[in-house]
């Protein structure tokens, strides 16, 4: 798999945060395979123009392999490498109340502590944040969706919506670059 995509002069990166469970146990939870995407250091967040962050949710708020990796970001903290920066959320859940509002708002003091700037999604995607006619992820706080057990992919009004996040998202961080220049 690629992980670097360009739109409208944007470079946008994929990246995972390291493993912090062993085989063992990612196979007693039914984990998926490893994937080939590379795995980011701390310190690479301080090169990005912005960051969206996409995790699972467990019980209500970002796992703990993405805590351990905000808990790493300690000398970044220290230094004010990320303050100014963009920085949004995206998430998945297994149930409809597994926190698709509790889990970007958790995630936020992460990124208030670094003083990045916290750009949600809002409901600039429209009508079809309301519809009620399916069963659909996300919030006005950034795009989701529900993965059930794990074998749900997301749907098509959940691709659009976190396809709308990430051009909107990169639209902000644009302009924020552009003012500090």
């Amino acid at each position: 798999m690629k992980n670097e995509f360009t739109h409208a002069s944007l470079l946008t990166i994929l990246l995972k945060v390291p493993e912090i469970l062993n085989e063992e146990v990612l196979g007693k939870m039914g984990a998926p395979p490893k994937t080939d995407v590379p795995v980011i250091s701390p310190q690479e967040l301080a090169e990005a123009d912005g960051v969206l962050f996409g995790f699972p949710t467990r019980f209500g708020m970002m796992a703990a392999q993405m805590k351990a990796f905000f808990d790493a970001t300690g000398g970044l903290w220290r230094e004010q490498s990320l303050a100014g920066k963009p920085a949004g959320v995206f998430f998945s859940t297994g149930t409809q109340g597994g926190g698709q509002e509790t889990t970007p708002l958790t995630a936020v003091t992460q990124l208030t502590h670094h003083g990045m700037v916290f750009v949600p999604v809002g409901y600039t995607f429209g009508a079809k944040m309301f519809d009620m006619d399916k069963v659909q992820g996300g919030s006005p706080y950034g795009a989701g969706t529900f993965a059930g057990d794990g074998s749900r992919w997301p749907s098509e009004m959940e691709l659009e919506h976190a396809f709308h996040q990430g051009k909107y998202f990169a639209g902000i961080a644009k302009k924020l670059k552009g003012s500090s220049a």
